[in-house]
């Protein structure tokens, strides 16, 4: 094995979270132009409008003024509000660009009646759970969003509920106005000298924890990915989850809601918090157990609630915003004039942008690429991802990831082998599990830039035939601690490296230890003393728990000595078996893996 020169390619690269389905068969580009100013790009093209008349952008749903006016000098605009889904069906044959918020539904119907036309939709604001992203690449239609033009108007209204909520301002407001006068009644409490916990340290986390430290309160946040010298920056301290909910007087919320994050907030971890903790949440209804909240409400573990987003929305006949001790607004976190006028003409600019040709850093799916590139690369595609996310589960909470070195090991020359697909899917890896993201191969290196994730690629220049583009794939990541010391390198990073057989993705290293496991379902990572019937003992446990596994492989320095035991597993175990498996004599060390 030659190793090749090959241009380490430093790339400042930020992810955005995105469930993409990358499909090959995207429509056709023939019928259609391609601005002059990506003729020469080094990246995929993607379709936009027919030559010839201006565009039409639908507007469906109220824009700020602002970006209306921005619309109208490019395109024809049709503001045509409160559509019902087969008004939509209908017109969205004559648009080639559609603008959404929160209320419109951009489904599968509406690609398919689109005929082919539709190349944006634009979603005003940041979710985009009302769009079909699946649907919407397969039809070769972008979509963007506007995600950063309301994070000072959540922040702001995080804060707002913070000190509505110390004051009991909404309740002794309804007393009043029911020629009542209970001054002793909402006693509140100060906020000065008081603990909060941020739960979250992405844009408006820490625009609330810059903000509560003027307030003079004692700020510490959570967010196992986010880089400390950030933290420092603003002067306060990174500490895990279970420090920060045990020690906080308040709890702000601003996490992502991921399935690592779904209900984080629950019975179990309310009981781990002080009595009297009060809780503010602007980010996502679903990372609290609404249900769960209700109960440490009624036990006094949790004083009060101020809540602007709910698992449903409208909530209905919901006990938990009917409990007197709750603040509850309508999802206002982006409701300023000054926002709604931002997003308008962010949202405009990303339209118009990618109606001219121009990648818009705002994507959230996936651009038109050669169907050639993506048949050959597809199997390589998801064995990138999958790495990516493997490798960000063996980081310690608080390491702050930092510096990723991919190397590929291939036969072919460096310039016969496009890896930006690559690139981006091990991105979309490494970031959408733990955050709001939508990564794909438009915002890749623009989202990761942001994080401050520098990514270096490397290349094995590999002696044999080059039918094949790949041998292999490593990601190591630097400067981090890990969670299961075996996945260390000789030189101290976490290490994993795979190989695709048969079309299958498959682990086939974990630091030093070469193992070989499909990465089909999740994994259980094993460090063990080398002796007889330690497989049998875990898969003994694993099946009393009713899971079933479906590789194992062992790999061991020598006989008798130290071994990794990489199981793969087709349901996730409980944490008693889990507890179980770390509780044989022989295991030193053990982690459980989601792929």
């Amino acid at each position: 094995m030659a190793a090749s020169a090959s241009s380490a390619v430093n790339l400042s690269i930020k992810p955005t979270r995105t469930s993409l389905s990358w499909k090959l068969h995207l429509a056709s580009t023939s019928a259609f132009a391609v601005s002059p100013r990506l003729a020469n790009r080094h990246y995929p093209r993607f379709v936009i409008f027919s030559m010839g008349a201006k565009p039409t952008v639908l507007v469906a749903e109220k824009l700020g003024e602002a970006g209306v006016n921005l619309l109208k000098e490019f395109a024809d605009v049709d503001c045509s509000y409160n559509l019902t889904p087969e008004e939509l069906c209908t017109k969205i044959s004559l648009c080639d660009a559609l603008i959404v918020r929160s209320g419109t539904k951009v489904s599968r119907e509406v690609f398919e009646s689109s005929g082919g036309r539709l190349k944006v939709v634009g979603r005003a604001g940041v979710g985009i759970d009302n769009v079909d992203l699946a649907a919407a690449t397969e039809h070769g239609c972008l979509v963007v969003n506007a995600p950063t033009a309301n994070t000072v108007a959540a922040a702001e209204h995080g804060i707002a509920l913070l000190t509505a909520m110390s004051r009991n301002v909404a309740q002794a407001d309804a007393s009043v106005k029911a020629g009542k006068w209970l001054r002793n009644k909402y006693v509140g409490v100060s906020l000065v000298g008081k603990t909060l916990a941020v739960m979250g340290f992405g844009k408006v986390g820490s625009e609330v924890a810059r903000r509560a430290k003027g307030l003079g309160m004692h700020v510490i946040a959570h967010d196992p990915y986010a880089p400390a010298d950030r933290a420092r920056a603003l002067g306060l301290e990174l500490v895990s989850f279970d420090k920060a909910i045990a020690s906080a007087d308040f709890i702000s919320l601003h996490m992502p809601l991921t399935p690592a994050t779904n209900k984080i907030l629950n019975d179990e971890t309310f009981a781990k918090m002080k009595k009297g903790v009060r809780i503010v949440n602007v980010a996502r209804g679903g990372v609290i157990d609404e249900d769960a909240l209700v109960r440490a409400l009624d036990a006094g573990i949790v004083a009060q609630a101020a809540l602007d987003v709910f698992t449903v929305e409208p909530p209905k006949d919901s006990k938990l915003v009917l409990h007197e001790n709750v603040t509850a607004t309508p999802h206002l976190g982006a409701s300023t004039m000054e926002a709604q006028e931002g997003v308008a003409v962010e949202i405009a600019e990303a339209v118009v942008g990618a109606l001219n040709g121009e990648l818009a850093a705002t994507a959230v799916n996936a651009p038109m690429v050669p169907a050639e590139v993506l048949s050959e690369l597809k199997p390589f595609v998801a064995l990138a991802e999958k790495l990516g996310k493997l490798v960000v589960q063996l980081v310690a909470g608080g390491s702050g990831v930092k510096s990723v070195t991919v190397t590929y090991g291939s036969a072919r020359a460096p310039g016969d082998l496009d890896t930006r697909l690559l690139r981006a899917m091990i991105t979309k890896g490494l970031i959408e599990p733990i955050s709001s993201a939508f990564v794909n191969l438009v915002n890749a290196d623009f989202t990761a830039k942001q994080r401050g994730l520098r990514i270096a690629e490397e290349r094995f220049l590999l002696n044999g035939s080059p039918e094949s583009p790949l041998e292999f794939i490593q990601v190591q990541i630097s400067s981090v601690t890990s969670k299961f010391a075996s996945a260390l390198s000789n030189s101290g990073e976490i290490r994993v490296e795979g190989k695709v057989k048969d079309g299958i993705p498959h682990l086939t290293k974990v630091g030093s230890f070469e193992v070989d496991v499909s990465l089909e379902g999740s994994i259980i990572l094993c460090r063990q003393v080398d002796q007889p019937g330690m497989i049998g003992k875990v898969g003994s446990i694993l099946s009393e728990g009713n899971v079933n596994v479906s590789f194992m492989s062992v790999g061991r320095i020598a006989p008798r000595k130290h071994a990794v035991m990489a199981i793969g597993v087709d349901e996730q175990p409980s944490k008693e078996s889990l507890k179980r498996i770390g509780e044989i004599p022989a295991v030193e060390e053990f982690v459980y893996l989601k792929i």
